[in-house]
């Protein structure tokens, strides 16, 4: 009786995981080491990554996960400084952009300064695109030498040593699982941004 009570838990259980969509190892990846402390949600990304390029404005990945997300659960994005000649700058403006709350002003205009028309090549044009999105420079520049800022930077680069990221865009979900993102099935860029984003709602839901 207690082997078949077993079984009958084992089959109830991957019938769960089959019937949810999402599988360990095809949609999402758990950690060996699980970390600790961080956002719920975190998705490292770069203005030089081409993909998360796509992410953003092609797939609106990004915004379909904050959208979709369950009431009180973070989620936070990550600028990563190994990628391109300004990677250390970007991070540390991001830091600024999150400080300020300008990150859907902002980004746009970093993606398409550096992705698309290649005109952001130094520190005075990431800031000149700040001021574009209607941060004077003054406030720019204070905000960029505050402990505030500064601090925000550090956590995003320890987040992403916390994590051993190797690359991105990389969403992680309860500091314990990874998205795969070649792992999401879809038939259209719309259903691509929906499907990754039940697949988030899943992990965060997943003891």
């Amino acid at each position: 009786m207690k082997k078949f009570w077993l079984a009958l838990v084992g089959a109830f259980m991957a019938f769960n995981a089959s019937a949810s969509g999402f599988s360990e190892g095809k949609q999402y990846t758990e950690l060996r080491e699980p970390v600790a402390n961080q956002p719920q949600v975190v998705e490292f990304f770069s203005f030089y990554c081409p993909h998360c390029y796509q992410f953003e404005n092609i797939y609106h990945v990004p915004a379909t996960v904050e959208k979709n997300l369950p009431a009180g659960v973070t989620h936070t994005r990550y600028h990563v400084d190994f990628l391109g000649p300004l990677g250390k700058a970007l991070t540390d403006a991001w830091a600024v952009a999150i400080v300020m709350k300008v990150e859907d002003k902002v980004t746009p205009i970093l993606f398409e300064g550096i992705q698309k028309s290649q005109t952001i090549g130094s520190k005075d044009d990431i800031r000149n695109a700040f001021i574009k999105a209607g941060v004077s420079g003054e406030e720019y520049d204070a905000a960029l030498n505050s402990f505030i800022v500064q601090s925000v930077a550090a956590k995003e680069r320890q987040a992403a040593q916390d994590f051993n990221l190797r690359g991105v865009p990389a969403v992680f979900v309860n500091g314990k699982y990874l998205i795969n993102n070649g792992g999401v099935d879809s038939r259209s860029e719309l259903d691509y941004a929906k499907k990754f984003s039940e697949a988030v709602n899943y992990l965060v839901n997943k003891k």
